[in-house]
């Protein structure tokens, strides 16, 4: 994430937050409450979002590790690709043969 994106991102939710406590102003909640509870909703979306990212890093679901997988399959791939006929059928030959072992 560049800077400028994080700057966007934060004067969004600084907004955001401004926003709501204009919006609970406007419903009718005097200042404080209007307050806390525009905090209570920001705090409740930051938690959400800290949930949603400690999910992707225990299932490895982050883009470090999609890149990885991504890259390790592209050299998996050329390397199955480099390898002659008599080498494909060896190891075809070798597989075969410890599926019927176990």
């Amino acid at each position: 994430m560049r800077r400028i994106d994080v700057l966007g991102l934060g004067l969004g939710l600084f907004l955001a937050g401004g926003g709501l406590f204009v919006a609970l102003r406007l419903f009718g909640l005097d200042g404080i409450t209007a307050g806390i509870w525009s905090q209570a909703v920001m705090v409740i979306g930051v938690i959400g979002w800290l949930l949603t990212y400690l999910l992707r890093v225990v299932t490895h679901n982050m883009t470090l590790n999609q890149q990885m997988d991504n890259y390790e399959s592209a050299v998996l791939q050329k390397r199955l690709e480099e390898l002659t006929p008599e080498e494909l059928a060896a190891i075809q030959a070798k597989l075969e043969a410890e599926k019927a072992s176990s």
